[in-house]
């Protein structure tokens, strides 16, 4: 018997919803109240799925944040783009021209992320049982691929610029709009790596760290004109390459946290507080081969339970969904938690019609 599985799916259309801070709930609170457009419409649906309206809610909530992200970052790029195409336009830099153009292409990386937050809203199908959070997951990839090729095209620049080297005028110029590149890309990662990991997108982590790599490229073209007022003609080429080699260290970090999250991968702290949060529920005597995995920018959980094997289905069914019901409440961007529970009776394995199953 369980809270979902066991002929008892009401995951899917009973009362799930998140909790943004596990210290601010309770078992057995009074649910907010919602106004406006979206409280009109739980109210329409009615009182039973309160908690699966206030999941949806949340997840709504959770994508419109990183849309605006997405959208205002992608505003502030396209203006420092076009602040250094206007600085081309006097310089005859071809390094500035190069970081305009992958400004202007990287910028628009936020295209593949929307696009990805949109379908993630959509609701799960009998083929995509799960939904389609892992949408998310996919546009982190094509980021990750992004900066992998931005690594390349700093690394062919450099070692172009060594054998062709270039002469810039209007350095001062030049500089002040590496530096613009840099402090626009800068904020442009910050606010959406700060907004992704609120929100657990990996994918909007990820292009906040994509922004990051251009800003160094940004600084590259600073340093490069530096160098070059002081007589050193080789400063760019060389430049370039370090800038390489900080790309690749940002790449590092991006592909490990898009990789994890493909893979299923979690903290280890996280699996300990479901353990924690659903062995603390009375009733509950042992938890059992918790499982907990990312879905776009949600975390579902499934674990078993060990209840009296004397008790009623009715009860143990309880106690599951209490733990359900605690889990949801202090685990931070739960949207779901399958519960199966087993009965305690001395002797006996309440699995071992299927134990050969799973014999390894």
């Amino acid at each position: 018997m369980s809270g979902r599985g066991h002929g008892e799916a009401h995951g899917s259309e009973g009362h799930s919803h998140h909790a943004s801070h596990s210290d601010e709930h309770h078992d057995g609170h009074e649910h907010r109240r919602r106004r406006g457009p979206v409280g009109f419409v739980i109210g329409l649906v009615g009182a039973h799925s309160q908690d699966h309206a206030e999941s949806v809610d949340d997840s709504l909530m959770a994508s419109r944040a990183g849309m605006r992200a997405l959208t205002i970052s992608l505003a502030g790029l396209l203006v420092t783009a076009v602040l250094e195409l206007i600085v081309f336009s006097i310089s005859d830099s071809v390094g500035l021209l190069a970081d305009t153009i992958h400004n202007f292409a990287d910028a628009f990386t936020a295209v593949p992320i929307g696009v990805a937050l949109l379908i993630a809203r959509r609701p799960a199908t009998r083929r995509y049982t799960y939904g389609f959070g892992r949408s998310e997951d996919l546009a982190g990839l094509a980021v990750v691929l992004v900066i992998a090729a931005s690594a390349v095209i700093a690394a062919w620049e450099a070692v172009s610029r060594f054998v062709h080297p270039q002469q810039v005028s209007n350095l001062g110029w030049v500089a002040a709009a590496g530096t613009i590149g840099f402090i626009g890309n800068e904020v442009a990662a910050r606010y959406r790596i700060r907004v992704g990991r609120k929100i657990g997108s990996a994918a909007l982590v990820a292009d906040g760290h994509h922004a990051r790599t251009d800003g160094f490229t940004s600084l590259a073209v600073v340093a490069g004109a530096i160098g070059v007022a002081l007589g050193w003609r080789l400063a760019d080429p060389i430049v370039g390459m370090a800038i390489t080699v900080a790309i690749l260290g940002v790449l590092r970090g991006a592909a490990r946290d898009v990789y994890r999250r493909l893979m299923d991968a979690v903290d280890p702290a996280l699996v300990d507080q479901v353990e924690h949060q659903a062995a603390g529920v009375e009733g509950v005597r042992r938890v059992d081969d918790v499982r907990v995995r990312w879905i776009g920018h949600e975390l579902r959980a499934e674990l078993n339970l060990t209840v009296d094997g004397n008790l009623p289905v009715s009860q143990a069914h309880d106690i599951a969904e209490h733990v359900r019901h605690r889990l949801l409440h202090h685990v931070h961007r739960l949207g779901d938690a399958t519960i199966h529970t087993d009965p305690a009776i001395g002797g006996h394995d309440p699995h071992g019609l299927t134990a050969h199953h799973y014999d390894r």
